[in-house]
């Protein structure tokens, strides 16, 4: 880490500057391009929607989320929608890992495991807003030591959102300047590129889901924990979204284990998992997304060695969809109705340390921890 990069995260994390950029009157932060329109809330750093244009040339709001933004703190089923929950996502298995000669122990609020680091983690804290323009926006935060259990070390992060035309930037950077602590940050997008306006179904399993890098996969046991061993889907298999362009995201739907794929003692259907990014070529798209409804495509490019794919299992009907979304016969988030994709490192690499992801994953005096991923809009 250079001492500049520390002085600059620590300035913009120690409190909100002077001229502190303001939101509209419906209190969300609006940045725009000629072809995307995307809008934030501080909490969580939240995006709140996300504004493509689809193929008859009218906007579509592609992401989940509330028309209350005063609903994000108070909803208790906190779905962590569009924010980041860091500092450290996804599971840690057993609510447990180690750092030198010191085991710490986390809050398990996800059965036997933590989940995004316990239920004090970034997607529940308001960030500053420290910079803003037509394009762009910068949000901050400073997260203690302990501030979430067994996560030592003061952390200072900042995020920027940007806009180019059809192309959405996220950077995060981050530094534990005293401690080292695990470091291991996600973007946690939930996407419905039809706005839940097709009248012919509300599920996700006609959207098409390419991901050519991405034919290996952690295997993991009934609480979505990887259990260490990384398998191979073969072509057509219910993992497989490798060996073919197009493949609907519920093309397995008809095939033994899809119902109980990722776990939830036989419950859940679908995706809840992690897949391996490898020998993609620089700068490559290492997901694409497609409706045929809307007629949009989106492209993931990321600097991140895999991806997380949930399909919205666990979501039971009782959330309302914007006003921007939706039917007269629906405006509810069912079951298997969205996809989150969730660019990061491997979950809970920093308890397998046959992977040789932990040194990426625990992040400490002296280093600068960063992510970059962007999504591409076209239309098919």
């Amino acid at each position: 880490m250079r001492p500049s990069s520390f002085f600059q995260l620590l300035a913009a994390t120690s409190c909100v500057r002077a001229h502190t950029p303001k939101p509209g009157p419906d209190g969300k932060y609006t940045i725009s391009s000629r072809n995307l329109k995307a809008q934030f809330i501080p909490y969580g750093a939240t995006l709140t929607n996300l504004f493509v244009k689809g193929k008859d040339g009218k906007e579509v709001d592609v992401v989940l989320g509330y028309d209350d933004i005063a609903y994000y703190p108070e909803d208790t089923s906190h779905p962590v929608y569009n924010s980041v929950p860091g500092r450290y996502v996804n599971r840690i298995g057993h609510g447990k890992y180690t750092i030198g000669n010191t085991t710490y122990s986390t809050q398990l609020n996800d059965g036997n495991n933590t989940l995004h680091s316990g239920t004090n983690n970034w997607s529940y804290r308001t960030w500053n807003v420290t910079a803003a323009t037509e394009s762009s926006i910068t949000f901050t935060v400073r997260d203690e030591a302990f501030s979430e259990q067994g996560m030592p070390g003061l952390v200072l992060a900042n995020l920027t959102y940007s806009v180019d035309g059809d192309r959405w930037n996220i950077k995060m950077n981050a530094v534990s300047p005293t401690a080292k602590s695990p470091l291991m940050l996600t973007h946690h997008t939930y996407f419905n590129l039809d706005a839940y306006k097709n009248p012919s179904t509300e599920k996700i399993w006609n959207h098409t889901l390419y991901m050519p890098y991405s034919a290996r996969y952690l295997v993991a046991d009934d609480g979505a924990l990887p259990t260490g061993e990384i398998a191979t889907a073969a072509p057509g298999s219910i993992n497989d979204f490798a060996s073919a362009p197009g493949m609907f995201l519920g093309h397995a739907q008809n095939l033994a284990g899809f119902s109980s794929n990722c776990g939830g003692g036989g419950a859940c259907e679908g995706y809840n998992g992690y897949f391996l990014i490898d020998d993609a070529p620089a700068n490559a798209p290492v997901v694409t997304l497609a409706s045929a409804f809307s007629g949009i495509k989106a492209e993931l490019r990321t600097d991140q060695p895999g991806v997380v794919i949930y399909s919205c299992n666990w979501f039971d009907g009782t959330a309302d969809l914007k006003s921007t979304q939706g039917t007269d016969a629906n405006k509810k988030v069912v079951r298997s109705s969205c996809v989150a994709i969730e660019a990061q490192d491997y979950v809970d690499g920093i308890n397998h340390p046959e992977w040789g992801r932990r040194e990426a994953q625990i992040s400490g005096p002296g280093e600068t921890y960063s992510w970059k991923s962007s999504w591409t809009f076209t239309k098919l």
